[in-house]
């Protein structure tokens, strides 16, 4: 039986979508109110999310997390920076290459395609997907049609192949296995599929950061997430937690499981095993 007595949680990762926020990317109440609770008392709050640091930046200010030594992590792992001056810790981005040979592989497995740099979000598709839109929006990012080749020359945070669940599973199966091999691959979604530098993940940034703030593992660091690409973070962790709405796959690595997002379960878990 796991022991709460032994832990004493100094740093939180907290995923965002099915996790921090319940549907419609809304905070609730309870939340802001724990988040806060737990930064008064000194525990770091680190959001970690897939999306692109535009994508949450107004959710970063509507919790108090743009302050002096505040940190976050976007892109799935592949950009560590402070909030507040934007200094990065550590980058991993993608080269033109890589987006060269992800394109190919995308148009081959019939998958609608687009890459993630800083000021926005890029596709070569000429009927750009749906779901690119959707992307684009909820990351609050101008969405442009440019060639593979232009793609190529700007400076890639991550790229994502998406479309309807099934035609995105059918298209994975199709996907070469090098591919698999030379970088890091997550489902976010059951319509997005993100590809990353080997060096990004969700666990091995909350794992540098960790030993950047001398903090503890094992004993000292929380994550609490939903999805396969939060699986990384939460293996990494001594106290990983999964949102009841979660995968269940996820559930069975859990120490905890907490309400759902539509109960304030980020909350929960602050007042169970931080706070308390």
């Amino acid at each position: 039986m796991y022991s709460h007595t032994l832990i004493m949680i100094k740093m939180i990762a907290i995923d965002l979508d099915g996790t921090l926020y319940a549907p419609g990317g809304v905070i609730l109440p309870e939340v802001k109110v724990a988040v806060a609770k737990a930064k008064a008392q000194g525990t770091k709050i680190v959001i970690c999310t897939g999306r692109p640091l535009p994508g949450f930046s107004k959710t970063l200010e509507e919790l108090n997390l743009v302050e002096d030594g505040d940190i976050a992590i976007s892109n799935n792992g592949a950009l560590v920076q402070y909030t507040k001056t934007g200094v990065v810790l550590s980058h991993f981005p993608l080269t033109g290459d890589d987006w060269l040979d992800m394109e190919v592989a995308a148009r081959k497995a019939g998958l609608h395609i687009h890459a993630i740099t800083a000021d926005g979000v890029y596709t070569p598709n000429r009927d750009i997907g749906k779901y690119t839109v959707h992307e684009a929006t909820i990351c609050d990012m101008p969405l442009y049609y440019r060639t593979e080749s232009e793609i190529g020359k700007l400076e890639i945070a991550k790229v994502m192949m998406v479309d309807e669940p099934d035609v995105l599973d059918n298209g994975i199966a199709y996907l070469p296995f090098e591919l698999f091999e030379t970088y890091t691959m997550v489902k976010s979604t059951p319509y997005y599929l993100e590809l990353m530098n080997k060096k990004a993940s969700k666990g091995n940034a909350v794992k540098a950061l960790a030993e950047k703030l001398y903090l503890d593992l094992e004993t000292e660091v929380m994550a609490i997430g939903d999805e396969e690409n939060d699986r990384s973070m939460l293996e990494a962790v001594g106290f990983p937690v999964v949102m009841e709405n979660g995968k269940e796959a996820l559930k069975k690595i859990a120490k905890e499981v907490t309400k759902p997002n539509t109960e304030a379960g980020v909350a929960y878990a602050i007042e169970q095993w931080v706070l308390n």
